[in-house]
This record gives structure tokens, sequence and C-alpha cells, in this order.
């Protein structure tokens, strides 16, 4: 494969950052929530749909260019939902909804308007109404709509429906989220794609992460260059060259990964080895260059009100969210045990 970036993934990542540079906001202690402010801006630029199919009135582009828009939002930590609402909802009521559900619940979220949020695991569906309930799904207190997985189909569920319930609840990074609680809640179905939308979500949080460590080392290398110990700047000592140099390493490892399990799933080839390889790295090189990045930095390192503890944070959060880096190592191995 090309590990070149299209110019239309250049084009948006140029211009995610430029708007997320004037319009995200950051609330240093974290109070959850999420920054609509950046999500209707983004909106109105047209970065939420340029990466949606031209049907839709978007630019025709796809996942490779929605990865570097979530990297994008990974540099700047930003506090939208981006990943559940577009690559994952989005893309997959366009690619299995219909033209009403399109109407209704997609065009609003290009605007920037609304907001979908997607639950994997936790619920059981009979007769077209779910059940269940799943902790810490990302953006729930602000969803319109859930794409829910239960029983080998995923539904669609008005947030508004009797028996919805969403409780607040805040990750470490004190991102938005919440305890989505169904009972007997009547959903459309979208057919078997739980898969499909799980290794989609999955590739973006793998970007998303890619944003996050690639902007921590930045600023752990600055501050390395101008942060002076026994007269001589700390990036001089060999023990501090050799820690950003492997972070270095890692955070090509989590870039190249990335675009492989991207590239695949765009290309129609079987993906899912690509997709746990990629969710390793991020989750095992995110820990280690979060850390790099708490440790250089020293005393202020852990200080929640410096910078690199949102990077810290949020690359924690990111480990975990749809499997951790052993969850991803033993489904690789069962893949690769099921080709042998």
């Amino acid at each position: 494969m090309d590990f070149t970036l299209s110019e239309a993934s250049g084009d948006l990542a140029a211009l995610t950052r430029r708007l997320l540079a004037d319009k995200a906001t950051h609330d240093p202690h974290g109070t959850g929530g999420f920054d609509t402010a950046a999500w209707t801006a983004l909106g109105q630029a047209g970065v939420l749909d340029a990466a949606l199919p031209s049907s839709l009135g978007g630019g025709g582009f796809g996942l490779l260019e929605q990865c570097a828009v979530l990297t994008e939002i990974g540099r700047a930590v930003a506090a939208v939902p981006y990943l559940p609402s577009i690559t994952m909802a989005a893309a997959a009521l366009a690619e299995f909804g219909s033209p009403e559900l399109v109407d209704r619940w997609v065009l609003p979220v290009l605007r920037g308007e609304r907001v979908l949020a997607v639950a994997l695991s936790g619920f059981t569906a009979s007769d077209g109404r779910v059940s269940g309930a799943q902790t810490a799904v990302p953006f729930a207190a602000f969803a319109h709509g859930f794409l829910v997985a239960a029983s080998d189909e995923v539904f669609l569920v008005d947030a508004a429906a009797a028996g919805v319930s969403v409780q607040p609840q805040q990750t470490v990074d004190h991102a938005d989220a919440g305890l989505l609680s169904l009972s007997e809640v009547p959903g459309v179905s979208l057919g078997d794609i739980g898969e499909w939308l799980r290794l989609r979500g999955t590739a973006g949080v793998c970007a998303q992460q890619l944003g996050v460590v690639e902007r921590a080392l930045e600023l752990t290398a600055a501050y390395a260059a101008e942060r002076k110990q026994f007269d001589h700047v700390i990036g001089g000592f060999q023990a501090v060259r050799q820690r950003l140099a492997d972070a270095y390493l890692d955070v090509e490892a989590v870039r190249l990964t990335t675009l492989q399990a991207a590239w695949q799933l765009t290309s129609d080839v079987p993906a899912a080895e690509a997709v746990a390889t990629a969710k390793f790295w991020a989750a095992e090189a995110g820990h280690r260059v979060a850390h790099t990045a708490v440790h250089v930095h020293g005393g202020v390192g852990i200080d929640v009100d410096h910078v690199v503890h949102r990077y810290f944070t949020a690359a924690k959060r990111l480990e975990f969210q749809l499997g951790p880096a052993t969850h991803q190592l033993l489904a690789l191995g069962d893949l690769l045990a099921g080709r042998s």
C-alpha cells in the first residue's frame, strides 16, 4: 500500500486543525460534556460531511479521510463526537439505512445540529424491541439517537423513546459518557452490521490516539529542549534522548498500522487482523508515550492544570476504548489460528 496521504486527507486535516485551534475549549479540571461550538463550526465548514458519500451531499471521500480528521481531533483533544456520529453512525446509515432514515438522522448530524452515539455490547432484541445496558457510552448524555448492537443486529433507537434512560458519567479524562439503559425500546434494524461498525470504530479510535500521542510527543520534545538541570537542557541527557527516540518509534508504529487498517477496510479486503494489530499498537504504544510525556515533564507532568495532563488522560481512555492491548492479542491469535 501507499502510505502517502491523499490531497483530500491533507486538506481536511489542515482545515480541522485551524478550526479546532480557534474554536475548541478546555476545562482544565474537566466537567464532562461536549464542545458544541467546535462541533457546530466543523459542520458549518463542511468537515462533517466531507468524508461521506456524495449522495448525502458529502465530498464522496471515506474512512481514510475520516481518520485524518480524527487525528486532528486527537491532537486538539477536542470534545467532539466525530467518531461515533460520523465514522460509525452516519457512515452506517448512509450505507445500510433507508432514504427516510438518512433525511431524519444523518443530515442534521452533518450540519452539526445533532449527535448520534453507538453502543456495541450488553443488549438483546426480541421482535424489534431492544433491552439491556452499557456503561460509559461516549457522548451518550448529549445523543439524540443510538446505534445499538443486539442479537446479531444493529438497531437505531430514538433517545426520546419510552424506555430509554441515560445517566451521565465521566471517563478518566472527564470526557462525556453515559450509562445507557433500554427497556423494550422499539428500534429500526439495519441488519447484521455489528462487526462492520466495530472494525470502523476501532480504526477511528486508533486514528484519534495517533493525534493524541503525536502531539504529546511534540510537547515533550519541546519541553526537553528548554528545561535545564545542572546547566544543561535535559534533552541532552542520554536517558531522556532514548525515551524520546522510543516514543517517536511508537508514534510511527501507531501511524503505519492505523493507515494499514483503514486502507484495508476501504479496499474490500479482509481487515480484521490489520485492525487488531493497529489497536494493539494504539493501546500499548499509547500507554508508553503517555507515560514518557509525564515522566520527562517531571513534577508538572502530574499537575492537572498542565496541558500535558490532558494528553495523558486522553491516551489512557483511548487505550481501553473498544478493547485493550491484551484483548487485541487474543483476537489476533484467534484469527491466525483460524487461518492455519
